[in-house]
């Protein structure tokens, strides 16, 4: 499995974890809690879309597009900071609850261990795609 299948379908894997988590939030929790699941998992997702692109960008072999390595890590602490700021001002504001914005940033996370669980499943049960 190339790299653009793999993410394909971590991407789905993504929103449907969001799609799931805040369904059920939605119906169990209060506002702020399900708000939290939705603003955590809608931040993770964009931050590893930028991540990826900026590595992707970054590992070209070709001359067209190729970054620096300096560029490339000044990417990176600019969305980690970038970041940071964002979390802390969720949690500042008290806009989000702190357990239910957790639970949104883990998104990406448990979307990677749950294609992991998938791969394996497909692996041992003998399908191809």
């Amino acid at each position: 499995m190339d790299w653009q299948d793999l993410y394909r379908d971590l991407k789905v894997f993504n929103w449907v974890i969001l799609l799931l988590l805040a369904s059920i939030s939605f119906f169990l929790m209060s506002n702020t809690f399900t708000a939290g699941i939705i603003v955590g998992g809608l931040l993770v997702i964009a931050n590893f879309h930028v991540f990826q692109h900026t590595i992707r960008q970054g590992l070209l072999s070709d001359g067209q597009g190729k970054a620096k390595k300096g560029l490339v890590i000044a990417k990176y602490y600019l969305r980690l900071l970038a970041m940071g700021l964002l979390i802390y001002l969720f949690m500042a504001q008290k806009w989000v609850h702190p357990v239910g914005f957790a639970l949104g940033l883990s998104i990406v996370v448990i979307s990677i261990a749950a294609l992991g669980i998938h791969m394996i499943r497909k692996t041992f049960s003998g399908e191809t795609t």
